[in-house]
């Protein structure tokens, strides 16, 4: 049996804004009855602001709270600020829901991607065209929502990818094609991860130095130590960092590989990828 927040239950047993705006400025739909679930969200504006939000949906109890909990969410914001909203925002403003029922909060924030794409200008027919290819032909899964899901919310199993849209909840014949996706999505997101830390800002001289000190404490001399060895930080001079080994590192015949594939590439791997590791041997 699922565990419902309290939040839940009571916009389940008593939606806000149930109902149809008849002059809405927008009105999008997601979903089909067809699949089990089927949202409508109509937006009535004053300018650029959200002033009435009403919904219909089809669907279990997380359906209608998640769709209830997004009508209130939107009310009073422009349209800049709605679009913000993610599906995360939805679930904690239900406090929380079963992970099984993840994918009501998604079809919430879809519904609100799509209003919002309308009011831009962009027809059903073109939404459709770059929406991608769909991959759950038992609910309508399309990849472009499964990638989307997958890196809004940090997926990284193909149960999370099912619990958030339903994709391979019924036949299961598309989660061999789930499990490609997530499996490549993961790799551009860490591809992505690695190139933004390559671009950021050049480090001061005090930072450098402080993420130096914390990489050989923290990371290297653990590594040494098993072995019964050990590193002492002697000086840092720009990019170039000197140490002296010590213990069984100290008279190791491959001292200088220790140096070049363990030393300077957790450097270069935590502080910058230019770092030069120089032994200092004690005399």
């Amino acid at each position: 049996m699922w565990d419902y927040t309290g939040k839940v239950k009571e916009l389940y047993k008593a939606p806000k804004n149930v109902g149809v705006i008849p002059d809405a400025d927008v009105v999008a739909e997601v979903g089909s009855i067809v699949c089990g679930d089927a949202l409508t969200l109509y937006l009535k504006l004053d300018g650029e602001k959200i002033i009435d939000a009403k919904f219909q949906t089809f669907g279990c109890g997380s359906a209608i709270a998640s769709s209830s909990a997004l009508t209130e969410m939107v009310m009073g914001k422009t349209l800049d600020e709605a679009a913000t909203i993610t599906n995360r925002d939805i679930v904690e403003y239900l406090g929380g829901l079963p992970e099984q029922k993840m994918h009501c909060s998604v079809m919430g924030q879809e519904a609100l991607t799509r209003a919002l794409k309308k009011l831009k200008g962009e027809t059903i027919e073109e939404e459709e065209e770059v929406e991608g290819e769909i991959v759950c032909q038992c609910f309508g899964v399309t990849d472009t929502l499964i990638k989307k899901v997958v890196r809004e919310n940090d997926l990284s199993t193909v149960e999370d990818v099912t619990n958030y849209t339903k994709a391979g909840g019924a036949c299961g014949s598309c989660l061999h094609k789930i499990e490609d996706i997530l499996h490549e999505e993961r790799k551009n997101m860490a591809e992505e991860k690695v190139t933004v830390t390559r671009e950021k800002k050049p480090l001061t001289n005090i930072k450098r130095m402080q993420l130096v000190e914390e990489t050989i404490t923290d990371v290297v001399r653990p590594i040494l130590q098993r072995d019964g060895g050990n590193i002492e930080l002697v000086d840092i001079d720009g990019k170039k960092v000197m140490v002296r080994l010590l213990g069984n590192c100290a008279n190791c015949v491959i001292s200088d590989v220790t140096l070049k594939n363990l030393v300077q590439d957790k450097l270069r791997e935590f502080v910058e990828d230019d770092i030069e590791v120089i032994e200092q041997v004690q005399v």
